[in-house]
């Protein structure tokens, strides 16, 4: 071609024409954006860049070790330190095996560091409630509250040993050890404190009625005479004149009491003791029997063997009570028999069935023979006359009937004997004035009181008439 062409210039134009085209086209779509970006630049979000220049993922060992940093940052314990390393190089593989052998050499040291201080502190909790349990399972809060009253009144251990009876028996040493801890061991004393004040008053004020008597009230005491009689009255004075002196429990019966045993053991202010004779006379019963040590004379309680009399005691008072309740029912008198004689018969009595030892005074129109048990009660018991223990618990029935006759009807298994013709059981029979009643062995002869029959016949004579 040549330069002179005509068409390769006007190509040429062409071809620079759209290149022109295309760049300005560039040009406005960047323009485009540029504003776009500053009209809504507050609204679109800036993206975050890494300053690392190689994001990769963390190997297993690695992350063992980055949770254990963690984990060592918050236990309080020496630091761990990790190993630096480089982020743009990638360790070789002998360089990982290093790593996963510290890894797993780390990992033990640190639970160890981890763990015991913990465990040491469980240990101590567990075993100090454990020892003051135990101490306060033997050490009542009333053997406490005995115990603290005893010492305010005789400021004496061993008087305490001696005097105070506690809920087991604990040696003068166990005493010392407890009123001890009862004073400097604010553990203990806390907790005894706490279980004293759950105690229900009654109970405070029956323990504190047994404190012991201090040597000033016993001082006071030995002033009142031994030849004098003193009462309540007195003592009474005595409490009003010195309210410093005496306990607060104290009442006129409780010193009266602890005044007659001070007289008994000689120890008032006028009474003398007479000493004990020396050299190879003979002790007469009276001076050896003061040198003889009342503890070992003193006999224990039998608990079980006072619970059983008290209740064999309650059932007797309760018998004793129903049989009070049941005397205006009976319908029948038993009186001892002195003399064959007839009897003399009241206004009440209709008839009587008389026996060897014992009477029975029939006072209504229907009575019951037999043998009485606790379950059934009747209103002749033939057991007060003899043996009983052939005869039925309801043997028979005697009936008065209008026109005045007495009837008996056997009821039991063994026949009753009258006059000595048998009635079985089932059947009945009609008795006489002295007629002879016999039952398993047992005579009584049965008296009819005649006066008062024979009113009953004619009064029913005028109710037919009529």
């Amino acid at each position: 071609m040549q330069a002179g062409d005509p068409g390769v210039g006007a190509s040429m134009a062409v071809a620079g024409a759209q290149s022109r085209s295309e760049d300005e086209e560039s040009l406005g779509v960047k323009d485009v954006k540029r504003t776009a970006t500053q009209a809504f630049g507050s609204g679109v979000p800036k993206r975050r860049s890494s300053s690392r220049s190689i994001k990769r993922k963390k190997f297993d060992d690695e992350l063992v070790e980055s949770s254990l940093v963690k984990s060592s940052s918050r236990v309080k314990g020496p630091p761990v330190i990790e190993p630096v390393r480089c982020s743009g190089s990638e360790p070789s593989s002998s360089e990982k095996k290093k790593v996963t052998k510290s890894g797993t050499a780390l990992t033990p040291p640190l639970t160890m560091v981890i763990n015991p201080a913990p465990i040491t502190k469980r240990v101590k909790k567990s075993k100090q409630p454990l020892h003051i349990t135990k101490d306060l399972g033997r050490w009542k809060p009333t053997d406490d509250l005995l115990l603290i009253n005893a010492v305010l009144q005789t400021t004496d251990l061993t008087s305490v040993h001696l005097g105070v009876k506690f809920s087991c028996r604990f040696t003068l040493r166990e005493i010392k050890e407890r009123w001890y801890a009862l004073l400097y061991d604010p553990v203990i004393s806390k907790l005894a404190w706490q279980a004293m004040r759950q105690l229900h008053p009654e109970a405070i004020a029956a323990i504190q009625s047994k404190a012991l008597f201090s040597q000033a009230e016993e001082a006071l005491l030995a002033k009142i005479g031994s030849t004098s009689q003193p009462k309540l009255d007195v003592f009474q004075d005595l409490l009003s004149k010195h309210p410093g002196v005496f306990h607060p429990s104290r009442t006129p019966k409780s010193l009266l009491v602890h005044w007659q045993l001070l007289k008994q053991y000689y120890l008032l202010d006028d009474q003398s003791v007479q000493p004990l004779p020396k050299g190879d006379q003979v002790l007469n019963f009276s001076d050896a029997e003061q040198m003889v040590d009342d503890v070992k004379l003193k006999e224990s309680r039998d608990e079980v063997l006072e619970h059983e009399l008290m209740i064999s005691d309650r059932h007797q008072k309760r018998e004793i009570r129903q049989l009070e309740q049941e005397l205006p029912r009976w319908q029948v008198l038993v009186d001892s028999i002195t003399g064959m004689s007839m009897p003399d018969f009241d206004n009440q009595t209709l008839a009587a069935l008389r026996g060897r030892m014992v009477r029975y005074l029939m006072r209504s129109r229907e009575i019951t023979l037999g043998r009485a048990t606790k379950d059934k009660q009747i209103d002749v018991d033939l057991s007060l006359e003899g043996p009983a223990w052939k005869i039925s618990r309801k043997q028979g029935i005697i009936k008065l009937k209008n026109n005045g006759d007495f009837f008996i009807a056997n009821e039991g298994r063994r026949p009753i004997y009258i006059d000595g013709r048998p009635v079985l059981s089932g059947n009945k029979w009609k008795l006489n004035n002295n007629s002879v009643v016999e039952i398993a062995g047992l005579r009584f002869v049965f008296l009819i009181n005649l006066e008062l029959i024979s009113l009953i016949k004619a009064e029913a004579a005028k109710m037919t008439q009529q």
